[in-house]
């Protein structure tokens, strides 16, 4: 048993495994990014509504607001902020995690490769959080669906770009 969880760790596991892994490392970074924007947006970064899951389900506090103030108008810059915020520190993290466990370095040296990480990070980030700030400002859905739909398209974009593009596979 011990050699198949070898096998699966290592980069030469095949490409099932690969996309499993990355999947792993991406749900922990994500979660590394959510906690952070999280952490911000109930301190001080405040964007969540009353009505938002995040204030019902995990008890954390809303900005308080009557709909009509400035702060309002805001609030989907203000995620965005938080979310850039956590994107750093996640891509850090994620960086790290996938070039020890999912795919081969060499391709580039380590700081071009991690400057075309974070570039690629970055583009699918700010597609994605157009999408999330539109969701928003346009369409009235609640911030944490909001970052669910911003998560899922970050999610695609980088595996294919980093599998094909930055990384030797």
């Amino acid at each position: 048993m011990s050699e198949l969880i070898e096998k699966i760790l290592s980069r030469d596991c095949g490409p099932f495994w690969q996309f499993v892994k990355y999947g792993v490392i991406g749900v922990m970074a994500t979660l590394v990014q959510t906690g952070v924007f999280y952490l911000l947006a109930a301190t001080c970064m405040k964007c969540l509504t009353a009505d938002d899951v995040a204030v019902r389900f995990l008890g954390l506090p809303a900005a308080d607001f009557t709909g009509a103030e400035a702060w309002y108008a805001t609030r989907g810059s203000i995620a965005s902020a938080a979310t850039a915020i956590g994107f750093v520190i996640a891509n850090v993290f994620c960086w790290l995690m996938n070039r020890k466990f999912v795919f081969r370095p060499g391709k580039f040296r380590w700081y071009a490769e991690f400057a075309m990480f974070f570039a690629a990070a970055s583009v699918a980030t700010v597609i994605a959080l157009s999408i999330m700030k539109a969701l928003i400002d346009w369409c009235g859905i609640m911030t944490s669906l909001a970052v669910v739909a911003e998560v899922a398209v970050s999610f695609l974009v980088n595996f294919f770009v980093r599998k094909f593009f930055i990384f030797k596979g």
